[in-house]
């Protein structure tokens, strides 16, 4: 008999040093923490590269799901200065000093350089010393609500604003340079290439350096470029060496504030070298005025393999700018022509946030700057192939499902990383929460997401394998059950589900149950009725798996002994508030979805488990003051969990949390949402940090798992939204500030929001998805204001049979 850490180290080893891949979770290599990153770059599922907020290239997803941590040195913005003729100024606008490019004038005061965030934009002021000169660079992707095309795009723009108070004209230069590459050992592969460019459309000018990168998988071509118009003049440097002291380049632009634009492309490089790039885009700015300069940078990879190379995908913006890997011009001169439509769209979806007074300042910068994630998540947004057919994507048990080929050949397939460290797409039981911001902002991506789902449901895998918790053998996925994750990025997602190892979680309780809850909100959100009747065989299934946890058949399921469900190291026993709550919500929506389709023997046999599970619930669980966290007499069942309202949370983002389809009496929800914030929420930490997952009734932390005592950050916010959904306005502020303080703060955690934290500076698990559970804040304050979609009826709706 092994241990769990046993098990897990003989997996580690076989896989990481014999295999020569990642774990999907690496808990012997942790990603470090860095306190440098700011907004990414790029639109969804293209891609992603994150600046830092002092302006470096760090952070780097390119290949689809798989991060690449390197700072490249040669990736910066150089200013230049000239006044009659002379060079007055020239400064790499970096606070480093690096032991390479030893001939550029480093070290840059960053006393005089300022950064802001509002994603998916950013700014960075600098305040030029002893100039009398400002730049405000303003960093733009196409990150937009509700638009399934440009919000596609692997571009980001920097528009610089160059304001002029001296008492003389200035010509001013901004030089861009980029290595060939990510940084990477790749990088000196050899066989890689630059070629300068230049495209004209519609009367509008670009023109830039392409730099290819050609490794044998997912090779790609970077472009940097600039926008020609009435006196802006663009040059390049088609390559220099990054790894030299750069002094050739430096006395190139030092010279006349140009660079010397050779035509022609590169030689290959050899292997051991690097080669790297330049634009620059040089205007006269009036003395007292102020003039823009733009500049942008693209990267095509049209078409990806995922670890196992067996399939080729093409990403989803090859749908407008061809998969033959010959896109970057076109996608510089797209960016830099339509960036302002882009930033029209982005202020009118963010001012109304912006602009309303009530709204606390550290809330608006949450609810924006967490959707980071939806870029840089590792996310993937792929076409259907052409010749891919119905019958491929349903698999052998998917028939049913009429509408999913159609929907998945307009709108592609979508998957993000459970986290950055957490190398799962699409895990389910955190996609539940994170799930709000894609169902209110591109909420096609959110079906054809759960079409994905509804398709591996129907299916099975039935491989056997050993899981590392409790070491038993079982299939890989069973029929008529939600899978824990679409698969792994270092393997094939879509095609092997169930990257996850740690449990069977054939035998979790929460799974099924998020499905059926997010099938029916994603209904009241969209109105989309043939999803509902796709779906709705999918949940009856599904909901049949479930009934057989109700082994008393009281109406109310019970967690098996284990930890069975999203808190995978915190055990359960019995009756349960979590699983429990869902259980009810998940039942109530049935009754709901078979009222609407006409379906009433289904409605009769869930109205009468649901009237049964109300009773066992309260009579199981309830103490008067909140719903311990089982029912097993345990010393820890009576503890306080801060996510036992998660059922009535969704009940209320659908408006079933009163009338006939109230399931939890409303004083006993506001009760134990009182007893969360006073205990979990101002017990802990001075009330600063948000609200720990479990609390002993008498305010000692429950430390009975490495999970109990830890803050989520998404199941806070989460929280927060049903206390602002039940009235607890204040409270459900208070409570979610604190983890945006100490998240966004304390930590230095910016755009890498972790899974969890502990009191004492413990975290774990960088960049997770959770987090964007802050937008069902945003939901329950619309629906406060009266401005969220309405419920649907029955009589709304003439499809229904």
């Amino acid at each position: 008999y092994l241990s769990f850490s046993c098990r897990y180290f003989r997996w580690w080893f076989k896989k990481t040093r014999i295999e020569k891949k990642s774990a999907f979770i690496d808990l012997l290599c942790a990603v470090p923490l860095q306190q440098i990153y700011g907004c990414p770059l790029g639109g969804i599922g293209g891609g992603s590269i994150t600046r830092g907020w002092r302006g470096e290239f760090c952070r780097w997803q390119l290949n689809p799901g798989i991060y690449h941590y390197e700072t490249v040195i040669a990736n910066q913005f150089t200013v230049c200065l000239r006044c009659k003729g002379q060079t007055i100024y020239q400064q790499v606008l970096s606070v480093e000093r690096p032991n390479t490019l030893q001939g550029w004038n480093w070290g840059y005061c960053g006393h005089y350089a300022f950064y802001h965030a509002l994603y998916p934009r950013a700014w960075m002021v600098y305040e030029l010393p002893g100039q009398n000169v400002v730049l405000t660079c303003r960093q733009v992707s196409p990150v937009i609500p509700h638009d399934y095309k440009d919000s596609s795009l692997p571009v980001g723009v920097f528009i610089w604003e160059v304001e002029n108070g001296r008492d003389e004209d200035v010509e001013v230069s901004i030089m861009f340079s980029l290595q060939n590459g990510t940084g990477a050992k790749a990088d000196g592969s050899g066989g890689h290439w630059n070629e300068p460019f230049s495209l004209e459309k519609d009367g509008e000018r670009v023109a830039g350096v392409l730099l290819h990168h050609c490794t044998p998988v997912n090779p790609f071509t970077l472009a940097i470029s600039a926008r020609e118009k009435a006196g802006t003049r663009v040059t390049h440097l088609t390559t220099f060496n990054p790894s030299g002291s750069g002094r050739e380049v430096w006395q190139d632009l030092l010279q006349d504030g140009r660079l010397d634009s050779p035509i022609g492309k590169s030689s290959l490089t050899q292997k051991g070298e690097v080669t790297a790039a330049a634009v620059c885009a040089s205007c006269r700015v009036p003395s007292q005025g102020h003039r823009t300069l733009e500049l942008a940078l693209a990267w095509d990879m049209p078409c990806v393999h995922f670890g196992s190379k067996e399939k080729l995908h093409f990403r989803r913006y090859t749908r407008f700018f061809g998969g033959r890997g010959d896109a970057a011009p076109a996608l510089s001169h797209h960016a830099l022509t339509h960036y302002e439509e882009w930033e029209r769209k982005i202020e009118a979806w963010q001012n109304p946030i912006l602009e309303n007074s009530q709204l606390p300042s550290w809330y608006k910068s949450a609810l924006f700057n967490e959707l980071y994630f939806m870029t840089d998540g590792g996310t993937i947004w792929m076409e259907v192939p052409p010749e891919c057919t119905a019958k491929d994507l349903q698999g052998p048990a998917g028939a049913g499902l009429s509408h999913l080929f159609p929907f998945l050949r307009e709108y592609g397939r979508f998957a993000y990383l459970e986290g950055q460290e957490y190398r799962m797409y699409n895990t389910y039981d955190v996609h539940f929460y994170a799930s709000f911001a894609l169902v209110m902002l591109w909420p096609k991506l959110q079906i054809s997401l759960q079409y994905d789902i509804a398709v591996t449901v129907v299916n099975e895998d039935v491989q056997p394998r050993q899981y590392l918790m409790c070491g038993q053998t079982a299939q890989v996925k069973l029929k008529n059950v939600v899978p824990h994750d679409i698969g792994d990025p270092d393997d094939e997602p879509w095609q092997r589900v169930n990257a996850y190892l740690m449990h069977d979680t054939a035998d979790w309780k929460d799974l099924n149950l998020k499905f059926v809850l997010q099938v029916y909100r994603d209904y009241c959100l969209t109105h989309d009725s043939q999803y509902l009747q796709d779906m709705w065989p999918v949940c009856q299934a599904v909901m049949e798996s479930e009934l057989k946890f109700d082994t008393d058949n009281d109406g109310l399921i019970e967690n098996g002994g284990f930890a069975d469900q999203t808190y995978d190291a915190w055990v359960v026993h019995g009756a349960s508030a979590y699983c429990g709550g869902l259980w009810l919500a998940a039942v109530c929506m049935m009754c709901k979805m078979a009222e609407m389709l006409g379906d009433a023997a289904v409605q009769q046999k869930y109205m009468d488990i649901l009237s049964k599970g109300k009773e066992a619930f309260e009579r199981m669980l309830w103490n008067g003051k909140y719903y311990n966290y089982d029912s097993s007499g345990s010393h820890t069942s009576s503890s306080i969990m801060s996510d036992q309202c998660a059922g009535q949370w969704f009940l209320g983002a659908c408006g079933l949390d009163q009338g006939e389809f109230e399931v939890f009496p409303k004083s006993h929800i506001i009760s134990a949402l009182r007893t969360i914030f006073e205990k979990n929420v101002l017990g802990f930490a001075g009330g600063t940090m948000g609200a720990v997952n479990g609390m002993r009734p008498d305010g000692v932390p429950d430390t009975s798992s490495v999970q109990s005592n830890e803050v989520w950050i998404g199941v806070v916010y989460a929280l927060a939204a049903t206390m602002i959904q039940e009235g607890l306005v204040e409270e459900g502020f208070r409570t979610a500030e604190g983890c945006y303080r100490t998240v966004w703060e304390r930590l230095g955690m910016a755009f890498q929001t972790p899974e969890a934290y502990r009191e004492k500076k413990v975290f774990r698990s960088l960049a997770y998805m959770r987090p964007l559970s802050i937008w069902s804040m945003q939901l329950a304050l619309e629906r406060r204001a009266g401005c969220a979609p309405a419920a649907p009826h029955p009589s709304q709706d003439p499809n229904y049979p």
